[in-house]
């Protein structure tokens, strides 16, 4: 049986204020900098770390609806480069929603390695950590990457969990999974960083004309 209702066109009423109904993504919102991060990749001899230095703006969105299905979430963008280099190491795009009525977590991602995933999970609306999870072969949250990725470097799954801590900073640890062509055991591609706010979020476009008209 579906969880669903019947009545899949009726959309519920959205409380512009984005800010005020992100849930556990409270506390990721603004623009933010890392220069603790970790990054171990896999490399012809073998798993290779490199450190990094990461921001991250995440921008709240207006209030979305699928029918009776309500999202209030974050745009985001990275940028990462290696320490004293200008060079881009790793940028991606894309979003964190949360579905207050469920209590879904959704992260969705795209990099210009010709990639794209969605990953989720569950949490409260109070919860300072929390995990979500892409696998390959699902078509509700999965992977999906250019040829060349699925020959050479297959992820058959990507994890992300979050902790968000009292003294205002936040931090990631992610591990995509990946069988590698040649190798016989999956290898861990794994990131990890700690975040410090360096600016306020904006409000989105509607919020900011509601409290003009207050």
């Amino acid at each position: 049986m579906s969880d669903f209702p019947d009545d899949i066109y009726t959309e519920p009423s959205a409380d512009v204020h984005t800010l005020n109904n992100l849930g556990p993504l409270t506390g990721m919102a603004g623009i933010w900098t890392g220069t603790r991060g970790l990054d171990v990749k896999p490399k012809a001899d073998g798993p290779r770390k490199q450190a990094f230095v990461e921001r991250i703006e995440l921008q709240p969105i207006d209030p979305v609806t699928n029918g009776p299905q309500l999202f209030y979430g974050l745009r985001y963008y990275i940028h990462i480069t290696k320490p004293d280099q200008v060079k881009t190491y790793h940028e991606q795009v894309g979003y964190w929603l949360w579905e207050p009525a469920t209590g879904a977590v959704i992260q969705t991602l795209a990099i210009p390695r010709g990639q794209i995933a969605m990953a989720s999970g569950t949490a409260t609306a109070d919860a300072t950590s929390f995990e979500l999870v892409a696998k390959r072969d699902s078509t509700a949250y999965g992977i999906c990457s250019n040829p060349f990725l699925e020959h050479a470097f297959t992820t058959v799954e990507y994890r992300i969990k979050v902790d968000i801590h009292a003294d205002g900073t936040w931090g990631y640890d992610e591990d995509t999974v990946m069988l590698i062509r040649g190798k016989d055991e999956p290898f861990h591609h794994t990131d990890r960083n700690l975040l410090t706010k360096v600016g306020e979020p904006t409000p989105n476009p509607m919020a900011l004309q509601a409290l003009a008209a207050v």
